[in-house]
């Protein structure tokens, strides 16, 4: 795998969260960037269609589509892994994935996904979503490299 994006919407501000995000960014070996996403609208009617629109442009015709969405279905962490080894070795080059906002995202960004993915039955907040999202990247990662860390 050439390169992994993460479409966020949302900026993360100072303080734990960020904090946490950044030494999970640091210890991830693998080419990643982060796009941050923010509507410009402030009605709920109009963000969703806003965050949909920014969140398109920014998606590759090449790339392997991840979103993470309540309707997706949940992986165990060694899973994940294995998919994100299989997409390597297929000669997948890039993997996005979508974290979208408060309300979730529209059925058009929904269709463009190869997978939906689901952090289980709870509803996450999205900017702590992100912070587990790249958890679970580095702990692929660390499974892949047979690290014992995702049995620490």
């Amino acid at each position: 795998m050439k390169k992994i994006d993460l479409i966020a919407v949302g900026r993360l501000k100072k303080g734990p969260l960020h904090d946490l995000a950044e030494e999970y960014q640091k210890r991830i070996q693998w080419p990643l960037t982060i796009h941050e996403i923010e509507s410009k609208y402030k009605d709920s009617d109009n963000t969703q269609d806003d965050e949909a629109r920014r969140i398109l442009t920014l998606l590759k015709d090449d790339a392997f589509i991840i979103v993470l969405d309540e309707r997706g279905g949940g992986l165990k962490s060694l899973d994940f892994a294995q998919t994100l080894e299989s997409l390597k070795t297929s000669g997948e080059r890039y993997i996005q994935f979508i974290l979208g906002g408060a309300d979730g995202v529209t059925d058009e960004v929904r269709d463009r996904a190869n997978l939906l993915l689901s952090f289980g039955q709870q509803t996450w907040p999205h900017l702590l979503a992100r912070v587990m999202l790249l958890e679970q990247v580095y702990r692929a990662q660390q499974i892949l490299k047979g690290h014992p860390y995702h049995r620490e």
